[in-house]
């Protein structure tokens, strides 16, 4: 994909649902009773995996005319005839082990090369502590073996905040006789809880600790996902460059476990507004309106890094255009991420002209840096390509994004949209 430089963001969009929400509603419309109808699922392709296994495991999935995808739920999931493939998706794999953990059936997931690079101790270690078999190939990487059958509840602290990790040990918590608590370093994204309490299932959270009773039924529900926030992100940061820029995004997810985006591109300079804020199925969503001015710069460390991670690599791609830079910290998590972001942000940074220190757990870009195009290796990985097309945007003269097509993991009309609020 060839980007060529941009005189401002403008235009409204709606974006694709959110990759998150998709991904929990799917499951947990596979084991609630009745059928779920959802509308602005997302269209990326591992919510698709997601999509494909639920079907694999005996759920009858129709695509309507309108758009909107139905499940249709099942007291007792199937086992499945071959093995589960979650193509790239990691949050398939990692969140899908625990409602798998509590069948009475064994199954296999795979994924593709990536995803099979990809660390799954993490799920495993837990899961096992409830009483399920898991293993795994050389250093607890896919494919994963999963025999599930009756599991006993635990009170599990995580070592890393992951919402992954807590989504999977509080799914297998519903099969789990007693109540299931998870503890976390740092709160993570909340969209399990909410979306658990949308069909219909009690669970209480104190400080860091989120506690769930086995055996509760799950019934189904109609939702629109709202617009995926990470999405957004490339846009919001891309408007955040242009002085004549002025973007309005509709219908976007504005979760306050997601929108620390928000705050940060704020606390940069940028003149953010949210209007028409309403809450669906316990999730917030607005609209956002959002305009140049002068960013200065920011450090991302502790609680903010966790709660910013599918961002930070965009935020990067535009610290040299900032006064000050950016600095992220804490964010180690990238590394094992679809591809070592940290390593691959500083690679193309570097590739366009900046200078940046890349450190074990982030990287400090310096501000006030001209870039100009270049030759872009996004190492497969969509959040990569889709930074660098941000950063792009800005350089002097036309830069190459290398495996752009990996854009369809997450947000496959990402360059037709950029392109459609672009002006030159």
């Amino acid at each position: 994909m060839i980007i060529r430089p941009a005189k401002n963001i403008l235009g409204a969009l709606r974006l694709p649902g959110d990759k998150s929400i998709s991904h929990r509603y799917a499951m947990l419309a596979a084991i609630a009773a009745g059928t779920t109808r959802l509308a602005n699922f997302s269209t990326g392709a591992d919510c698709a995996s997601t999509v494909a296994c639920v079907q694999q495991l005996g759920c009858a999935v129709r695509r309507n005319q309108d758009g909107t995808l139905e499940i249709a739920g099942r007291e007792q999931l199937q086992a499945p005839a071959s093995s589960l493939d979650c193509g790239n998706s990691g949050s398939t794999m990692r969140m899908l082990s625990g409602i798998l953990a509590g069948q009475n059936f064994s199954c296999v997931l795979h994924g593709d090369e990536s995803l099979t690079r990809r660390p799954m101790g993490r799920i495993m270690t837990p899961l096992r502590l409830m009483g399920a078999e898991i293993t795994a190939g050389a250093g607890d990487r896919p494919p994963l073996h999963i025999r599930g059958g009756e599991l006993r509840a635990i009170n599990y602290t995580t070592p890393i905040a992951s919402a992954q990790v807590k989504s999977a040990v509080l799914f297998a918590g519903l099969f789990a006789e007693g109540e299931t608590s998870v503890d976390e370093p740092h709160r993570t994204r909340d969209h399990t809880e909410q979306a658990l309490r949308a069909f219909g299932v009690e669970i209480s959270r104190s400080k860091n600790r989120v506690t769930i009773a086995g055996g509760e039924k799950l019934t189904s529900i109609q939702a629109a996902v709202p617009g995926d926030i990470s999405s957004a992100a490339f846009f919001m940061c891309a408007a955040a460059l242009f002085p004549g820029s002025n973007l309005v995004i509709e219908s976007l997810l504005l979760n306050p476990t997601r929108a620390s985006l928000l705050d940060v591109l704020k606390l940069l300079g940028a003149r953010l507004s949210v209007i028409n804020l309403e809450e669906h199925h316990g999730e917030l969503v607005g609209t956002v309106k959002i305009e140049h001015s002068k960013l200065t710069g920011i450090t991302i460390e502790g609680a903010q890094s966790v709660a910013l991670i599918d961002e930070l690599p965009v935020l990067a791609a535009i610290g040299p255009y900032t006064r000050d830079g950016i600095d992220i910290r804490d964010a180690k998590e990238l590394r094992v991420k679809e591809s070592d972001r940290i390593a691959l942000v500083a690679k193309n940074l570097r590739a366009m002209g900046a200078e940046c220190e890349e450190r074990e757990d982030g990287l400090r870009v310096p501000g006030n840096q001209k870039l100009h195009g270049a030759e872009i290796d996004s190492g497969g990985d969509h959040r990569i390509a889709m930074a660098f097309a941000v950063a792009a945007l800005r350089a002097e003269g036309e830069s190459v994004i290398h495996g752009a097509d990996s854009a369809k993991i997450s947000f496959p009309e990402f360059f037709e949209m950029m392109e459609s609020v672009t002006e030159r």
